[in-house]
């Protein structure tokens, strides 16, 4: 008859070669000759794992902890609770790491991500600092601390940190692209510009413009700064329509600089556009054209100008008073229709593309908080995804509901005293309007708008109020109901 520690072997080896069922078989039959063996309960957990039998794995983890607390033990463990997103289960045994694991990378690792992942930064980036202690080396690590640090507004140790991801992993896109908004976040546009160049967006858009004019979009007459007075130059749209806003400042500096500006943008922005001669758009383009029947020299996404136009400091800001304008006759069709009044006319919305991010959605019920605030009028700018939700709002005029583009917006929020919104779109229109916004930002705060959230410096007429913990909308809506009520009695 084998011995117990002969069977184990056997059903180590037939778990390497990934026979699981027969290396199942091993070890429950070592199980037989020995009921407190934690190593061999460890070991079916781990098996367990693997075939995807998360509770399983769990019981048998724990039988071998309640054995022998072994580190490795813990770890099959926390791998099991991490597989069923039960951080919390994780972090209840913090104190048994401290006591008895402090110098265990993985226990520490896994400590770190179970609060990160439930937004209990302060205590992920303790534990992230002392694993990274035991190994410098982790790239993971230093990449989820970079981003806790930025979180947090640690925005220099976000960027030590994503420097050093870099020297660990050079040369990755990612990586460069995280420490260059790391960098713009700290208003460090000289170096930051460079590594944003990595961005995704910047890829997809070349990509989607390639495969509408092959012939003509090339690599090799992307825009780099060069002299091009006498050349037609195309800029096409990358990201959302906030984006495509609050870079289009630098079209009027671009159009000095070369022969013909065409500029490539999503169709709602178009109109918007079209009535700002004073960006310089020789020609916009909002749907496909052949390539037969375009015509330019070279061309550029449009989130690439500053760098490439080597804007540093301040500069990068420019026309922060205001750049974009309101179609006359559209403006007072919309006074006539909607703002006959003399009330504090203030516009709100609440949701941009949740697509893309979710953090920013504030609760459209939330602005009923404020709706009842004496000699107001509210109006809902909520246009598509979310303008269902105006229901839920008392003493509002539903506008956003037949607005369709951005032109009809800017007339609208041209005859709004005060713009109250989210992170999304409308923030940008109304910043590049000079029309007085408030932006109300999640905890987890994008980089533009940097860490001084007393001013905004691409818009100045845009304040910001931030989340003072995740989900926390209530502190922020009470602060701008206090204001509101402040500027009021002032008035």
């Amino acid at each position: 008859m084998p011995s117990i520690s002969e069977v184990i072997n056997i059903g180590f080896s037939l778990h390497q070669q990934g026979d699981l069922e027969e290396a199942e078989n091993a070890y429950f039959e070592a199980l037989d000759l020995d009921k407190n063996n934690a190593e061999v309960y460890n070991l079916i957990g781990v098996l367990k794992l693997q075939k995807g039998e998360v509770e399983s794995a769990i019981d048998y983890a724990q039988k071998a902890i309640s054995i022998s607390k072994e580190g490795y033990f813990f770890e099959t463990l926390f791998q099991a609770y991490i597989r069923n997103s039960d951080y919390k289960k994780i972090t209840e045994y913090e104190s048994t790491v401290k006591e008895l694991f402090s110098d265990d990378f993985s226990l520490l690792f896994n400590l770190a991500l179970a609060f990160k992942n439930l937004k209990e930064n302060k205590k992920a980036i303790k534990y992230y600092e002392k694993a990274l202690k035991i190994n410098p080396s982790s790239y993971q690590g230093w990449f989820n601390l970079a981003h806790l640090y930025g979180i947090e507004a640690e925005t220099k140790n976000a960027v030590s940190a994503f420097k050093i991801c870099n020297k660990i992993k050079p040369h990755d896109p990612e990586i460069e692209y995280f420490l260059g908004t790391a960098l713009m976040r700290t208003k460090d546009y000289k170096h930051g510009l460079k590594y944003f160049e990595n961005r995704i967006a910047r890829t997809a858009a070349i990509a989607a413009q390639n495969k509408s004019y092959p012939n003509k979009l090339r690599e090799d007459n992307l825009w780099r700064g060069e002299n091009i007075k006498n050349k037609t130059l195309l800029v096409y749209y990358e990201a959302g329509f906030g984006d495509v806003i609050m870079f289009s400042r630098y079209l009027p500096i671009v159009r000095k600089l070369c022969k013909k500006l065409i500029l490539i943008c999503q169709k709602p922005l178009s109109p918007l556009f079209a009535s700002n001669k004073q960006l310089g758009i020789d020609e916009i383009i909002d749907t496909f054209v052949p390539e037969s029947n375009i015509d330019f020299d070279v061309h550029i996404p449009l989130l690439s100008l500053p760098y490439t136009l080597g804007l540093k400091n301040d500069d990068v800001f420019a026309f922060s008073g205001g750049y974009l304008y309101a179609e006359n006759g559209l403006k007072d069709e919309y006074k006539s229709k909607y703002f006959n009044n003399d009330k504090i006319k203030i516009g709100i919305k609440w949701q941009g593309n949740t697509y893309t991010e979710t953090d920013r959605v504030i609760p459209a019920e939330k602005f009923n908080e404020l709706t009842d605030i004496k000699n107001t009028e509210f109006y809902s700018l909520q246009t598509f995804e979310g303008s269902e939700k105006a229901f839920c709002l008392s003493n509002i005029t539903d506008i956003g509901k037949d607005l369709i583009d951005f032109a009809q917006t800017a007339a609208v929020i041209s005859n709004i005293d005060l713009v109250i919104c989210n992170d999304t779109s409308l923030a940008h229109l109304a910043g590049a309007m000079g029309v007085p916004c408030w932006v109300i930002l999640p905890y987890d705060v994008n980089w533009r708008w940097h860490t001084d959230l007393s001013k905004c410096d691409w818009y100045t007429n845009v304040r910001l109020f931030r989340q003072k913990s995740f989900g926390d909308w209530d502190s922020v809506f009470a602060e701008i109901k206090d204001e509101i009520n402040k500027a009021l009695s002032i008035s």
